[in-house]
């Protein structure tokens, strides 16, 4: 494999990881909870519509490894949790945001070209 080739599949490989940290269901939304400030456990869980507990959990044990959240612990009585985006995780609102920006403005197109392909598809399928 030539140094070209190799430097594009390693950069390929790079960009999948990161794609599949925050395109997952829950990273993006919990970086963007997140850009807020701060925050414990069960104010993100309410703040994040539909996320169970375990998902929640594991998207910030996700974040937190891959450096993009911390995660403190207060020597309180219970023991109080907070999370927060790291320096690296707060470059990441910018696409996030654009990226959703995006979602929204071609939503009723790409829900169109759905319905034509799905249209298509049965038909072809009778």
């Amino acid at each position: 494999m030539s140094a070209r080739n190799k430097k594009v599949r390693d950069d390929c490989v790079a960009a999948r990881e990161v794609l599949d940290r925050i395109g997952d269901s829950w990273s993006a939304l919990t970086v963007g909870t997140l850009a807020r400030g701060p925050q414990r456990f069960t104010e993100l869980q309410r703040s994040i519509d539909g996320v169970s507990q375990r998902m929640l959990t594991l998207t910030l044990r996700g974040l937190e490894r891959d450096g993009l959240a911390t995660r403190t612990v207060f020597p309180t009585v219970p023991p109080s949790v907070q999370y927060a985006l790291t320096p690296l995780g707060r470059t990441l609102l910018d696409p996030v945001r654009g990226l959703a920006e995006w979602a929204t403005k071609h939503r009723e197109q790409i829900q169109s070209a759905r319905d034509r392909f799905d249209g298509a598809s049965a038909r072809l399928s009778s």
